[in-house]
């Protein structure tokens, strides 16, 4: 056993340090690039509300509590997806004695409310896919999504450097910093060459401007495309055209979101009667449990299966 001693005064150095930094500090700590992508979205607000040159260890309660005020009307998910970014910070500086005080104590996790069938029927995605108003972009970000059933944030922070198109798959890094592969369909690989036009390096989608080269929106340079100069497609700008353009589609009318993709295509697999270890091998997850709420198939399926074991019903002769 070994014993390490505690300092008995802080170091100069991270008692002085700035938020700024110690965002950037801990986002580099980070393995898996989705995970850093979607905390730096939160992160950047923190740095915006208490100004560069702020000291992380006077960050207040006030301070965590302006940063999720941009959520206050989103959804439970939302809220709590940009708050567990915060905790997670906070847990970090912790860690480092940073910060000696929990800021995120006033703030509480909300109750998510129960969601029935979030699938989107598989003709009015055609429809969607096919649709002529789109753009190549937008297409063939959607079809990848659903024909991989890959989360939005790996699939965004792909690289061309990651697809091998010979065998229609590409390689990603899962929540835990894994490196693993997805796999696409014959819609997907008739068009995602027409998106590359070319390009051998680089972030797959890109946005619709030339990314700036200084200031504080400046991105790193692996989001910048090399032959374009253009950045790296954010998940807000590309959830934001996805529920626009699917808004006429849903009863609803909100539009759906780049998640139900994700929960459309693995649901559709369970209904064509895809076994769960198969759709496990497909989503990735680690547990089966966490398939549960995917694979609800609803009130249409157990009339069918209902309907099929009837002792009643007459049987076709064999």
């Amino acid at each position: 056993m070994s014993i390490v001693a505690f300092p008995s005064q802080p170091d100069p150095a991270t008692a002085s340090m700035t938020v700024t930094a110690a965002v950037e500090r801990f986002l580099d700590s980070l393995a898996a690039a989705t995970t850093r992508a979607g905390y730096a979205d939160t992160l950047t607000r923190l740095t915006a509300a208490t100004g560069p040159h702020h000291p992380v260890a006077a960050l207040q309660p006030e301070h965590y509590a302006a940063v999720m005020d941009h959520w206050n009307a989103a959804a439970a998910a939302t809220w709590n997806r940009h708050l567990s970014a915060l905790t997670s910070f906070t847990a970090w500086a912790q860690r480092q004695e940073l910060l000696a005080t929990n800021p995120a104590r006033r703030l509480e996790r909300r109750k998510t409310a129960h969601r029935g069938d979030r699938s989107i029927p598989r003709t009015r995605l055609e429809t969607l896919f096919t649709d002529p108003v789109h753009a190549l972009r937008e297409k063939v970000l959607w079809r990848l999504l659903y024909d991989t059933a890959v989360r939005a944030e790996e699939i965004l922070t792909l690289n061309v450097e990651d697809l091998d198109l010979e065998f229609r798959r590409a390689r990603v890094v899962s929540k835990g910093g894994a490196i693993e592969y997805v796999h696409w369909a014959t819609p997907t690989a008739r068009i995602l060459p027409r998106l590359l036009t070319g390009r051998t390096r680089g972030p797959v989608f890109l946005a619709d401007r030339r990314a700036p080269t200084s200031g504080r929106r400046a991105p790193a340079a692996a989001d910048i495309c090399p032959v374009t100069g253009r950045g790296r497609l954010s998940y807000p700008r590309a959830e934001c055209l996805f529920k626009t353009a699917s808004a006429k589609l849903d009863p609803h009318r909100q539009g759906w979101t780049l998640h139900q993709l994700r929960h459309s295509a693995l649901q559709h697999l369970a209904q064509a009667g895809r076994t769960a270890p198969e759709l496990q091998a497909k989503s990735r997850h680690q547990h089966l449990a966490s398939l549960g709420r995917y694979v609800r198939l609803g009130e249409e399926t157990s009339a069918r299966i209902t309907a099929e074991a009837d002792p009643a019903q007459r049987r076709r002769a064999r």
